[in-house]
């Protein structure tokens, strides 16, 4: 991977390089797969109690690490937004500790509106791609997304108590390592499902353009809106539907995103859907 890396910089074979790091990513998606779930749980939180979980965690991520909203007393992030929000959750199994969560924010009244229009319009230039040009009971908004600092990885981050987080590898197994860089992605999944279950047709996001570079490689193509802005650092304002979500998906993270739905949504029957791999069936609805 080292060396796919540094190759990735020389434009005549960046394109081939990326193809095959996108199929190491999905090989390895495919054989994290077959044991994500056996350190890590998805869950909605749809209870008073899993959702003061999921803002304790937000309240860790966002105001005591990152500071990018003031610390609470009581230890729990919440704000306008959540009245109209689905959240969801992973569980490290052995724990009980939650590793990550996300929410999608709706909007089905009027006055319900997303934070891409109250806080960042001005990164969208866009003609035709904007919240406005959608029914508002068919627009959501991916946001918080948060991991905490125990349940990230990065190589360089050789000390505890880095921006970024480290991993505590005395304490947990190397299955369970190998799991911990997919909570993000599985994070984005589960958002994805939530989108598709409540019947949601368009989806943004303001995020950093490098994770959305990183997520290429996962099949998760989101169109660029405009011009990185500062928003709690440079990002910028993506979009991306159902189709867009089904074209792209690479085929190791579709039994990854199954055993997400499975979990998410044990009771709802999957509905198999055509895709560009015709063998491959997968229980997302895009009707």
């Amino acid at each position: 991977m080292k060396h796919l890396k540094f190759m990735q910089k020389i434009p005549v074979v960046k394109h081939l390089v990326n193809k095959a790091i996108s199929r190491l990513a999905s090989n390895d998606a495919s054989a994290i797969a077959n044991h994500f779930s056996q350190f890590l749980k998805v869950e909605l939180a749809n209870t008073d109690e899993l959702k003061s979980e999921v803002f304790n965690v937000r309240h860790q991520v966002y105001c005591e690490e990152l500071h990018f909203e003031d610390e609470r007393n009581n230890r729990l992030e919440q704000d306008e937004f959540d009245s109209h929000s689905f959240h969801s959750l992973i569980r490290h199994v052995t724990t009980g500790r939650v590793a990550g969560t996300v929410r999608l924010i709706t909007s089905e009244q009027t006055g319900d509106m997303l934070p891409i229009e109250v806080h960042c319009m001005h990164a969208i230039t866009d003609p035709d791609i904007k919240p406005s040009a959608f029914p508002r009971s068919e627009i959501c908004e991916i946001s918080r997304l948060a991991v905490p600092e125990t349940f990230r990885r990065r190589k360089f981050d050789q000390y505890k108590g880095a921006a970024t987080g480290v991993i505590n590898e005395v304490f947990f197994s190397e299955k369970e390592l190998r799991c911990f860089p997919y909570i993000a992605i599985c994070l984005y999944l589960s958002a994805a499902l939530m989108a598709l279950h409540n019947n949601k047709k368009h989806v943004f996001v303001m995020m950093e353009p490098r994770l959305a570079r990183s997520l290429t490689f996962v099949g998760i193509v989101f169109k660029q809106l405009g011009e990185p802005v500062e928003y709690h650092g440079k990002r910028a304002a993506y979009y991306i539907n159902p189709e867009m979500f089904r074209k792209n998906l690479s085929i190791g993270y579709v039994k990854l995103l199954e055993s997400v739905e499975r979990e998410l949504y044990p009771n709802e029957k999957p509905r198999p859907i055509k895709r560009k791999f015709p063998k491959l069936g997968w229980g997302v609805r895009y009707s």
